[in-house]
């Protein structure tokens, strides 16, 4: 790692060591010493209590809002909560993207100490903070072969959160169709990988399985889903996939940290969303890390450049596809364009009429919008499918 970190070790070299963790995957204790050389590769925050987080290995478009409700709900409490998190490398918005539309997210190590002591919880980019260097590198490298083995994903993952001194964390592995795990064998091999190695570096852990199948919530994209995470922690409710998960998530890590006892998690972590509790905590977090507290979803700049597909028969949305709607909010623009994305009008079982809307696009750029309609013309991303499929002869 040190000859990673040096330079020493060229592109290539570094490209074969993760390729042949595709062929021979590590043991237990070379990933266990991988996880510990990148860890101390750069800067190690080290805290005076129990720090907790929670992370998702992603792959569902809109899952970025998700700690933007779970780690208000979990500093509300009193536990200590700094989240750091990712920008998208190919999704069309990552936690940091999201949360920077309300705030400032590019702190530093002094500073997210002084606010997480101050907040008990904080939502920052973790490229600012100069951790798990290393890691940085070989992440570049696997983005341009497109490889990227379980044992570098577990070592990335953990790497940062043993630099960010974590005692206590919660992984979150969507299934699904067109998630990055999709059928459930592979997220439990996965799952045992966590964790077994969180039991060696002495990180308490649960790793929950959640629905992957179709996009978190109705919003995708850097201003839409911060938009939509403000108006969920302002009126207490609503979509179910956003709300259910980010509770459920919350709720794992309140049991975990010994907040509240095993199996009342959910119903506290509710409590507080539908109480505005989570809102007020938000608010104090948006305002320490130095963004507007009072901000509202209205105040949030929308791509002004948008079109409407509909359903052009009355039947059932039977499949909304997670790949092909993170390469339409991308062509769109997001997440460079912060106001680009999509919102659906709909989800998977909704009914429809012919003509009711499914998803609309938004972009900043005419260019850009149009290169997305082509692209959503061509994948058809909301499948809609009436009771009749076809008449015969």
């Amino acid at each position: 790692i040190q000859d990673v970190v040096s330079g020493a070790l060229g592109e290539a070299e570094i490209a074969a060591f993760i390729a042949s963790e595709e062929a021979i995957p590590l043991s237990n204790e070379e990933l266990t010493a991988l996880i510990k050389a990148i860890a101390r590769s750069g800067y190690v925050i080290e805290w005076n209590e129990p720090a907790y987080d929670e992370h998702s290995i992603g792959g569902v478009p809109g899952n970025s809002k998700v700690a933007m409700l779970a780690v208000p709900i979990v500093a509300s409490t009193g536990v200590l909560i700094p989240k750091t998190s990712s920008r998208a490398i190919t999704s069309p918005a990552g936690t940091a993207d999201t949360m920077e539309v309300l705030t400032r997210v590019d702190l530093s190590p002094s500073e997210i100490k002084e606010i997480a002591r101050k907040t008990r919880g904080v939502l920052v980019w973790g490229g600012a903070l100069n951790i798990a260097i290393a890691d940085d590198i070989f992440v570049e490298i696997e983005r341009r072969i497109m490889v990227d083995p379980p044992s570098q994903m577990v070592a990335s993952i953990l790497a940062k959160k043993v630099a960010m001194g974590i005692s206590g964390l919660v992984i979150d592995i969507p299934v699904g169709k067109g998630a990055k795990v999709q059928d459930h064998s592979d997220a439990e091999r996965i799952a045992g990988l966590f964790i077994g190695q969180c039991g060696r570096l002495g990180i308490k852990t649960k790793v929950v399985l959640t629905f992957g199948g179709e996009p978190i919530g109705k919003t995708v994209g850097p201003a839409l889903e911060a938009a939509e995470a403000l108006q969920t922690l302002i009126s207490g409710r609503g979509s179910h996939s956003l709300v259910d998960k980010a509770i459920a998530i919350a709720g794992q890590v309140l049991e975990l940290s010994g907040r509240v006892e095993a199996g009342k998690g959910d119903y506290i972590a509710r409590e507080i969303l539908e109480h505005g509790k989570a809102y007020q905590k938000m608010k104090e977090i948006i305002e320490a890390q130095g963004g507007n507290p009072n901000i509202k979803p209205s105040d949030i700049p929308i791509g002004q450049y948008t079109y409407t597909f509909t359903s052009p028969i009355e039947g059932a949305v039977t499949n909304i596809d997670n790949i092909a709607i993170t390469l339409i909010a991308r062509a769109a623009g997001a997440p460079l364009d912060k106001g680009a994305g999509i919102r659906f009008h709909v989800k998977i079982g909704y009914r429809v009429r012919k003509g009711d809307p499914l998803f609309t696009i938004h972009s900043s750029s005419e260019a850009r919008l149009d290169e997305a309609i082509k692209l959503a013309e061509l994948y058809n991303p909301v499948l809609v499918e009436g009771m009749v499929l076809k008449t015969l002869p």
